[in-house]
């Protein structure tokens, strides 16, 4: 911010930046984006190798109607279908963000590939009846990629929130969700008992409105 004698006023190199970020937004939401193409290009590589995945994150939230812009892919993998990814591709469109990292940089469209993997823990990392499945067993095809069904997504995000400060994104994730799929309160009961208050607790504030 510049500031002036009557206050403040931004600053023009800052100013570029919103409305540079409003021209990615709309390219995102045209399915348009540099996020996009990365995503057709992964998801096109691991279904030709028969390596199963599972699309999370933002890009998962997009596809059960919650619209939210990302910059960066996030993929849930067993430890063998990384391994399996890597000794095919790094060099060759991939690079790891450093050497022995599990996430990958898309050297072609400069976009972050975020990895996590079957049977790790969501939020804090620390043991929890809530875990990440195999997505050879847990994923479902959609009309493109395969995703995790809605109650697994949702309770990964709620025992990620849960468990770490830093990731209550995820249980405003949630709760957005539950406005837009107008999930019903009984929804709790496809969810691991550990989170179903938490869903519950959210359920009831987005049965509230803003005032016109």
């Amino acid at each position: 911010m510049k500031r002036r004698s009557s206050g403040y006023e931004v600053d023009p190199v800052a100013e570029e930046r919103l409305f540079d970020g409003v021209r990615e937004a709309e390219r995102f939401f045209a399915a348009k984006g540099a996020v996009h193409h990365a995503l057709e290009k992964l998801v096109g590589l691991l279904s030709a190798e028969r390596i199963p995945y599972a699309l999370i994150g933002a890009m998962a939230l997009n596809e059960y109607g919650y619209r939210r812009t990302t910059v960066d892919v996030d993929v849930l993998l067993t430890r063998e279908g990384l391994e399996a990814f890597k000794r095919a591709h790094l060099g060759h469109g991939y690079l790891e963000k450093f050497p022995g990292s599990r996430g990958m940089r898309d050297t072609e469209h400069e976009v972050d590939i975020d990895v996590v993997l079957a049977g790790e823990y969501p939020g804090d990392g620390k043991p929890k009846p809530v875990a990440f499945p195999d997505p050879a067993d847990a994923a479902v095809e959609g009309a493109r990629v395969r995703l995790l069904p809605l109650p697994t997504l949702i309770e990964l995000k709620l025992a990620s929130g849960m468990s770490a400060p830093h990731r209550l994104r995820d249980l405003a994730d949630v709760l957005e969700v539950i406005r837009l799929q107008h999930l019903p309160q009984d929804f709790a009961a496809k969810l691991d008992p550990s989170v179903r208050d938490k869903f519950r607790e959210l359920w009831r504030a987005a049965q509230h409105t803003d005032p016109e």
